[in-house]
């Protein structure tokens, strides 16, 4: 193909000469329009789409203050705690840095949890928006690893003794369990080489793996079009030219729009970091301030609060909660078979794979620590098959039967309480709790083909509602 260079008249200004030169060389100007200033989103959007650009602006934060520690950090066992406090007390503004990347960790999993509520809320997962969907759930991952690899680099008690536990669940998965941890931990305990190679992962490995799926995210949301609050595509409607009738340009719009989220972000975000860093402990447990000790354990071992409800589901399956399990994978199968409009062989499949399961939470087959390790990873990754277990009419609770929005509202409570109950040490009584919201928060996935297309659902508008303000 040909190179072409558009000529300009001479006595163009300078500056449309440079962009000309760079458009001729890269799709400068094409991207920018395609990106920001042509692309049309809804314009109803509410407040719930403030957390992507959050989102956005938490990870630019997280790396810019990342590479600022690196500098001071040492990942070597007998230094690591003690350049986290020269950082902490003697590097210019280096408290600063530090505080921002801890808290900023929290903010980050605080704004995606709501970004995630957006999206379960609109339905912003239903078709065209499947990728979009499993992106995302790929980025949560990506945090959630990136997360435990950077809690132990301060090597503090906490994130010695967590690090100690976390990779110690895999030595449950049968015939591989011990080599997988051993390989983990690149030792037989958690020491020098697992410092080292966590750090590394942390530093480079996860961030690219990030980056790349944030910038997917990104292009596809941009090849479909955003989602809006009454589920309605707004590219059904449009003008002569193809334009939305009820799109607006992204840029000035929502650039602009998205300061008043980022400003009163930074309010709350900056009021945390001057006044209360640790957030009573749950930002940054009091245990983490002391030097990792392989020799002393702490009374309460437990994650950071953005762990915790799935390390709930972990702790819940007992030996007792495994007859229970055994019970409603037996009940799930036979309401597939009475209620279900799957083919039999996919319904005979499905009983086989129960059957298995059940057979191999027998006491003497596998232990309950192996299953509450099966069940820790299936409450994340049940998460990328939403798209195909909601068969509601519409994508927005909008126009969901009322009762839809209490289902919602339980299933929030039981993550939340989950959370709760991850933090707090086991006792008998929260051990049930915990078992119950386990059994609510599966059953709300599992469950959902039947439910979700239950009830009375409201006539959706053929454009979408918008209301001045």
């Amino acid at each position: 193909m040909a190179f072409h260079e558009k000529q300009l008249p001479a006595d163009a200004p300078l500056a449309a000469k440079a962009m000309n030169w760079i458009d001729s060389r890269f799709p400068l100007t094409s991207m920018y329009k395609a990106h920001l200033s042509e692309y049309y989103a809804p314009k109803n959007f509410n407040f719930w789409y403030f957390f992507g650009s959050l989102a956005m602006l938490v990870l630019v934060m997280q790396i810019v203050t990342g590479i600022f520690l690196t500098m001071h950090y040492k990942p070597d066992a007998a230094l690591a705690f003690s350049s986290v406090e020269y950082i902490m007390r003697d590097v210019p503004w280096g408290w600063l840095v530090r505080y921002m990347h801890s808290t900023g960790a929290s903010a980050f999993f605080i704004v995606v949890y709501l970004h995630m509520v957006r999206g379960l809320l609109y339905g912003s997962y239903r078709k065209p928006r499947e990728l979009i969907w499993l992106f995302g759930v790929g980025i949560f991952l990506c945090l959630m690893a990136e997360a435990f690899m950077g809690y132990l680099l301060p090597w503090g008690q906490m994130s010695y003794w967590g690090a100690q536990v976390i990779v110690n669940l895999f030595g449950a998965i049968p015939f591989i369990g011990p080599d997988l941890s051993l390989w983990i931990r690149g030792d037989y305990v958690v020491g020098d080489a697992t410092l080292n190679r966590f750090f590394s992962f942390h530093v480079i490995a996860v961030p690219l793996v990030l980056l790349g799926l944030v910038v997917a995210h990104i292009i596809a949301l941009h090849e479909v079009g955003s989602n809006n609050p009454d589920g309605i595509e707004i590219k059904d409607t449009t003008d002569e030219n193809g334009v939305p009738l009820d799109g607006i340009p992204f840029h000035p719009y929502y650039s602009v729009h998205d300061m008043v989220g980022v400003t009163a972000f930074l309010i709350i975000f900056s009021a945390i970091i001057f006044f209360a860093p640790e957030m009573g402990g749950y930002f940054l447990e009091y245990n983490n301030f002391v030097p990792a000790d392989p020799l002393t354990t702490p009374l309460h071992i437990a994650p950071t609060w953005y762990f915790t409800p799935f390390y709930s589901v972990l702790r819940a399956t007992t030996a007792n909660f495994m007859y229970v399990l055994m019970a409603a994978i037996a009940a799930y199968v036979v309401f597939i078979w009475l209620k279900s409009r799957l083919p039999t062989k996919i319904k005979a499949a499905i009983a086989v794979i129960a059957l298995i399961a059940v057979v191999g939470m027998l006491p003497s087959i596998l232990d309950a620590k192996f299953w509450g390790v099966v069940l820790f990873g299936l409450s994340v990754v049940i998460l990328a098959f939403l798209p195909w277990l909601d068969y509601s009419k519409t994508k927005s609770i909008r126009y969901r039967p009322q009762w839809h929005k209490y289902v919602y509202i339980l299933f929030g409570i039981s993550f939340l309480t989950l959370g709760y109950l991850g933090i707090q040490p086991p006792t008998d009584a929260r051990t049930l709790v915990a078992q119950v919201c386990t059994l609510y928060y599966f059953s709300f996935f599992l469950l959902m083909p039947w439910w979700s297309a239950m009830g009375t659902f409201k006539t959706v508008p053929a454009r979408v509602t918008f209301h001045p303000h």
